[in-house]
Order: structure tokens, then sequence, then C-alpha cells
């Protein structure tokens, strides 16, 4: 494998938030709680990324089988130590989980081997794409591989999701596609002025409506960010929309994401009494809610929801409870949800 620079290494995976969502600024702050592929590439400590960029680097330079960079973890003159297989397949599946990675066939975990310290082992561990691209580094474990670092402490008896409390996030009274009693629900934080938001629209409506019709329903909630000049305004005139008729907010949606390149802040409003028209809705009504105070604040509060589970770009997704973050690729996405879905049947089947 040759070498790979920090940005082949993002593009392999689509790890770079930027191209796959809009942001509140250039440099936003990044969490480990938005768990995907991208978790493999940044955590809060330089340190550790400087450390698995260099491990990948190493790997790809020498051909290694294991990261000859890592302290104590070379092949060279090491003899191999025999692994559990059964271990072996439920930490391919926790890292399946964690870092979303479509399949655990994606994953290849390499010849374990002693370090220099006591009771840890190492092994290489590749992560392949669906094009056959793959990248790789270190990995280090206990004998009951049940603790692991990929250039951050892992706990393997944590939940591999990263699954997030939702109890607090407000989503009654909210634009909803799909059956109230739908087994998964996808809560969306998004933006009308976000062109990744507008290729997300028709992957959430597919799933929806046809993928797992009857399974999935979406509820939509506003994060216009500060960098997008009429995303505010036109949030609010779908939440209005949404007032009078609520399957009038999904045309909305649907018609800010396809006339984003002809929408500006001073014909937004023309563009709303445009589609209010054809919505037969009643346009000075909408208007003055629009202008209302109580609009902006129901706004504020999906931001302030997305705030407090720390969504930081658009689009955003919670598939019940479980982050997804960014332009939602259609086999990771369909991971998730078929995972949720066999939890949920699993689960009625001891009932």
């Amino acid at each position: 494998m040759n070498p790979l620079n920090i940005r082949s290494y993002l593009h392999i995976f689509n790890f770079n938030i930027s191209r796959r969502g809009c942001q509140h600024s250039p440099n936003p702050p990044r969490s480990l709680h938005n768990t995907s592929y991208a978790k493999l590439r940044y955590g809060r400590k330089i340190a550790a990324v400087g450390a698995l960029v260099g491990a990948i680097v190493s790997v790809g330079a020498r051909g290694a089988a294991l990261a000859q960079g890592a302290p104590g973890a070379s092949p060279a003159g090491a003899v191999a130590v025999a692994t559990n297989p059964a271990q072996d397949a439920a930490l391919k599946s926790w890292l399946q989980k964690h870092f979303k990675i479509p399949s655990p066939e994606l994953i290849t975990l390499g010849p374990a081997f002693k370090t220099v310290i006591d009771g840890v082992l190492a092994r290489q561990m590749t992560v392949s794409n669906e094009q056959g691209q793959k990248i790789g580094t270190a990995l280090f474990f206990d004998k009951d591989e049940s603790k692991v670092i990929i250039g951050q402490f892992i706990d393997l008896s944590t939940d591999p999701w990263g699954r997030v409390n939702m109890g607090a996030v407000t989503l009654d009274d909210r634009p909803v596609l799909g059956p109230a009693d739908a087994p998964v629900t996808i809560v969306e934080f998004a933006d009308f002025e976000c062109p990744y938001c507008a290729h997300a629209f028709s992957v959430i409506e597919t799933l929806v409506n046809t993928t797992y019709k009857g399974k999935v329903k979406v509820i939509y909630k506003d994060f216009p960010l500060n960098a997008h000049v009429w995303a505010l305004k036109a949030a609010e005139a779908a939440e209005c929309a949404r007032l009078q008729n609520p399957a009038a907010f999904w045309d909305f949606a649907r018609y800010f994401y396809t006339n984003q390149g002809t929408i500006n802040p001073k014909n937004l409003q023309e563009h709303v009494n445009k589609l209010a028209s054809a919505q037969k809705l009643d346009q000075p009504s909408l208007k003055a809610c629009m202008d209302s105070p109580q609009t902006e604040a129901r706004v504020k509060q999906d931001q302030n929801d997305g705030n407090s589970i720390r969504v930081s770009s658009t689009p955003t997704f919670f598939v019940n409870g479980i982050p997804v973050v960014g332009l939602p690729d259609g086999k990771v996405m369909e991971f998730v949800i078929n995972s949720e879905l066999g939890e949920k049947s699993a689960s009625a089947a001891k009932h």
C-alpha cells in the first residue's frame, strides 16, 4: 500500500466533514460525540491524531504487517499470539457499529503480537471501502479484547453506537414524515440553505417512502447556521406553512432545497409568496406568522436542542438516538436502520 497523506486518507472514507456537511464556521469545534467513520480520524487530543497519522504513514510506506512505529509492536523476530476467534468477531462487530462501517468484511485484523507492556497486545487493523481502497493503523488491546486503543482509548463495554439520550429534545409538534408508530425514528437537524442538506433530502425521502416504508419516520428540526443569510427566514416560512397545513412544510422544504441557487435575502419573500399561492395558503397570515416572535422562538428552540446534544454541522441525524453526521451514505444509513430494526424484532420475539 502506497503512503497516504492526510488528504487522501480523509477522501477515501469521506471523512472531510467540510465536504459532507455545512458548518457554523470554517473551523468548527469537533467532538468525540459525533460517532462515524470520522472518529477514526479526529479527537480532541492533537497528539492522538498525530500518532494515528504517523501509524498510517508508517504502514503505507513500509508495508509492514503491523505499524512499526508502535512501541514494542514490530513483527520482526516476534511470535504471533493466538487470539480467540469469538472475541475477534465481537471486536469487529463493536468497531463496525462504533465507526458506522457498512460491513464487518471491510475490517481486517492482523495477527496479534506481544508488546513491551505486560498484558498489552498489538495488531494491525485495516479498514477498506467498497472501491478497494484501504487504510491501516496499529490497534492495542488486552488479552480479553475488552479494552482497545486506536489513537484514543476505547472501552468496549460501552455502547458502540454512541447513542444519545433524546429525552430532553423537543420532538412534539414538529414536522414529521412517515407513520407515527414507525419503529425507527430519525431526528434530522438541517438548514434549508445547506447544499448537503439538499442532497440528503432525496435520500431521506427515499428511505421513508420506499426503502423502509412504514418502518421509519423522520422528525425535522431547524438548525439554520450563522453563515447562511436566508436560512433562518426560510425556516420560519416553512414552520408557518406547516401551522396552516402540515403537508405544506415538506413542499416548502423541497422548494427551498431545489431553488437554493436562485434564493437570496432580497427575494426570499417573493419565493415564499409564490409557493404559498401555489399551496393555497393564507398569505397575510403566513407573513404575520413569519414576523412573530413566537415563530422565531420555535426555531431557536430547535437550535438550542441541537446545541445541547452537540450538533455542529448540517445535516446531522439521530437514528433512534444513534448519531450519523454529514451527508448520509445510503449503505451506512441502511446498516444503522437495519440494525435497529433487528434489535426491535429480537426484543419483540422475547415478549
